[in-house]
């Protein structure tokens, strides 16, 4: 009977619908091949687990293709309704703020600030080209509305970019230049300890 309950959940969730099962566990759902930026991905999972450390959940799904909304494609270009959609499957699982972005548009579902569906509008979002940038902005939104000023966490390149791999670069060598160095100095350290060694033999000079 416990098995069945435990299995009841993760079948309601799996209903070919992929961003409910990965939102179910994660903060943020984005689709593999949506071109977005690994760098601006990073900073926005950041700023959600900002969000969550400050009481202030939220999970956001970046729909960039029709595709990617799997067996529910009728809510493409409707990020609100889907975000309703959204928040009625995960409601087993959690409980806390919504944000699906989408090219055309930003919906919420059960902002902090107002009631279930309110509308990205009703909490000063205004809409932008980026999608990850709008999700940013949807996110820092709902947690000043609930309280809580939210510091934008740097963004930081992506693994492969000149940038990463420059930083890489010097963290070697100061890794190897402080290794050299521990290296000689206790090497200078040992030969202290043994002190002077026995003098070699004078040679005679011959005549």
């Amino acid at each position: 009977m416990l098995a069945a309950t435990l299995i009841a959940p993760a079948s309601a969730l799996a209903d070919g619908d992929p961003a409910s099962d990965v939102l179910a566990s994660q903060t943020l759902f984005e689709p593999a091949d949506g071109g977005f930026s690994q760098a601006q991905a990073s900073q926005l999972r950041r700023l959600l687990a900002s969000a969550e450390g400050a009481g202030v959940p939220v999970r956001v799904a970046l729909i960039a293709t029709q595709a990617d909304l799997g067996s529910v494609t009728e809510l493409w270009r409707q990020p609100q309704n889907y975000a309703s959609f959204l928040g009625q499957e995960l409601a087993q699982v959690y409980r806390g703020a919504i944000v699906v972005v989408m090219p055309n548009g930003t919906g919420v579902y059960h902002a902090p600030a107002g009631r279930p569906g309110s509308p990205a509008r009703a909490i000063g979002v205004r809409p932008q080209a980026a999608e990850i940038t709008t999700a940013i902005a949807t996110v820092a939104a709902i947690a000043s509305n609930a309280g809580h000023r939210l510091t934008l966490p740097r963004a930081v390149a992506a693994p492969g970019s000149s940038s990463a791999l420059g930083s890489v670069d010097l963290g070697s060598w100061l890794a190897l230049g402080v290794g050299l160095a521990l290296v000689i100095v206790a090497w200078t350290a040992s030969l202290r300890a043994r002190g002077p060694g026995p003098r070699p033999p004078r040679l005679r000079r011959a005549r």
